[in-house]
């Protein structure tokens, strides 16, 4: 369920945003069921070459710019790491 409108982007619920993280990995990842706390670097599910396709679809989904110094592994390891990472980008915006 959509939050509210702010700005460029929608805010949305953490159970939404984690669907939508959830179906992009799903796209890349076969045959594995994700759990939500599942490292998936570490898990060798994914590459760092990857994490470049990760940070473009989180940009143009959620309407957020990730930065340099957005840039930490432990942001992008888990469906709840990306969530939460989006939800603070989203709160500082604005």
């Amino acid at each position: 369920m959509v939050k509210k409108m702010e700005g460029d982007f929608i805010l949305m619920e953490s159970s939404e945003i984690k669907q939508k993280i959830k179906e992009f990995l799903e796209k890349y990842i076969k045959n594995v069921d994700l759990s939500e706390d599942q490292d998936i670097f570490q898990s060798r599910l994914v590459n760092s070459l990857f994490a470049m396709q990760l940070v473009l679809f989180i940009e143009k989904e959620f309407k957020i710019k990730v930065e340099n110094a957005d840039l930490d592994l432990t942001n992008f390891n888990t469906i709840i790491a990306i969530t939460a990472f989006i939800e603070r980008k989203q709160n500082n915006e604005n």
